[in-house]
């Protein structure tokens, strides 16, 4: 990890920046990809598989033996150990449903709000060098809890032409409707635009690579929404004199075996606290089988020493990480504070991996400094939310005054017209 201080961040902010590819046409790559897959549909999805997963399929879609198969594969802990993170996962996002309230603004004006189920969503789960069947929990559980009719699946085959059975297991566990074979940009085309075998949705979920993210934000500007622009993991972890330093060096390296492309942050209040931490860090990562890609993201990786909370809450609100860690003194209190983080973690026993698997809270957040506007999803990411009024005779004689007078000065008469011709007919009628 590169150290700095608080002074090298504040007179060099570029110190902080996430690791991005160097491919200048990222966009254009993804972008022919994502054309051959308009066009092509099935043929050009197994096309791009056989050249990135090095495996020719013959189907897509999931067998319905396939799926007996993975539930006979998993060890019976980790059934449980996925029944138990569905159950606190829906427990938590249950909470978030809300039924409609009407009001009256005005006597006779009646208006109000209901949330509905997208009918069509597309789940990514990323499979390539980690299965992540957690993100299946994290996306299929809210979308059944919404209401979505269609939940379909995409995620990378392996060699064999299989999906993990940890994931197909979780996706029967959560409902989803349907599971097919495609990673990468070639399953975000796919989601979006539709082939002869995988449905179009309306909008798409789940992190990714850089090349995923690319792929959704390019197709979010012409078919289908997409839950954030969610790409390489990263935590910070922001740690004072009370802090385990071997705690905190997991979680640093937590985050880092996600990938090369990930980054974490250490903010240390104490130089002897910073240096603790590092030597807990060479001394861990050594211990990992990941260590190899571990080593790779600690090079994207930045240690600071700060020299009090408040420049710490200000690197923090400025870098608006994934994932924050408090290992401090008053964390509760300090996290009041926070303006921009996808989801914090609160002193010495809330390891970020309870969140990633089974604490409740969802783990599909916004990276990339995405934080200062965007929210991790929630049961809201997966419907729409209409509105409705209903006036009566009493109510748009209240109103239409009101709504005239706007019209005429806005010069659209037929907006106008549109109370007015009712006004006089309710006048005449004696209503």
């Amino acid at each position: 990890m590169k150290r700095y201080t608080y002074q090298d961040i504040v007179s060099t902010p570029a110190l902080l920046a996430r690791p991005v590819m160097t491919a200048a046409n990222l966009d254009a790559i993804v972008g022919q990809i994502l054309q051959d897959i308009r066009e092509r549909g099935d043929t050009a999805v197994k096309e791009y598989t056989q050249k990135f997963d090095k495996v020719t399929l013959d189907h897509l879609e999931v067998s319905a033996a396939e799926l007996a198969e993975a539930e006979t594969l998993l060890d019976p802990a980790l059934k449980t150990a996925i029944q138990t993170a569905k159950s606190n996962i829906e427990t938590f996002h249950a909470r978030q449903q809300s039924q409609p309230e009407v009001v009256e603004t005005m006597p006779g004006v009646f208006c109000w709000r209901k949330n509905v189920g997208i009918d069509k969503v597309g789940l990514y789960i990323p499979g390539g060098t980690a299965p992540l069947f957690s993100t299946v929990l994290m996306l299929g559980v809210p979308a059944k809890l919404a209401g979505c009719k269609e939940i379909i699946l995409c995620s990378p085959p392996n060699a064999a032409g299989k999906i993990h059975p940890a994931i197909l297991y979780a996706a029967q566990v959560v409902g989803v409707t349907k599971i097919f074979k495609a990673g990468g940009v070639q399953a975000i085309g796919a989601l979006a635009y539709g082939t002869e075998s995988i449905p179009r949705v309306y909008k798409i979920f789940g992190p990714g690579n850089q090349y995923v993210t690319a792929a959704k934000q390019l197709v979010s500007r012409e078919t289908v929404a997409i839950d954030m622009p969610a790409g390489p993991s990263e935590v910070l972890v922001c740690a004072d004199a009370q802090a385990d330093p071997a705690f905190v060096a997991a979680d640093l390296l937590a985050q880092a075996e996600h990938g090369i492309d990930s980054q974490v942050v250490l903010l240390a209040l104490n130089t002897e606290l910073l240096e603790a931490i590092l030597q807990e860090v060479e001394r861990q990562v050594a211990l990992l089988p990941r260590a190899e890609i571990t080593r790779k993201a600690l090079e994207n990786s930045v240690a600071v020493l700060v020299n009090t909370p408040e420049e710490a809450l200000t690197l923090i609100n400025d870098y608006a990480p994934e994932h924050l860690i408090l290992a401090m003194a008053d964390a509760e209190a300090f996290a009041e504070q926070v303006q921009n983080a996808g989801s914090v973690f609160i002193g010495n026993y809330t390891p970020e991996s309870a969140g990633d698997y089974a604490s409740g809270t969802n783990h599909t957040l916004p990276t990339n400094g995405y934080a200062r506007a965007y929210s991790g999803v929630s049961l809201d990411s997966f419907v729409k939310k209409i509105t409705f009024q209903r006036l009566t005779a009493e109510g748009l004689k209240n109103i239409g005054p009101t709504v005239e007078a706007m019209a005429i000065a806005e010069e659209l008469v037929a907006h106008q017209r549109a109370v007015s011709i009712r006004l006089e007919k309710m006048k005449s009628e004696r209503l």
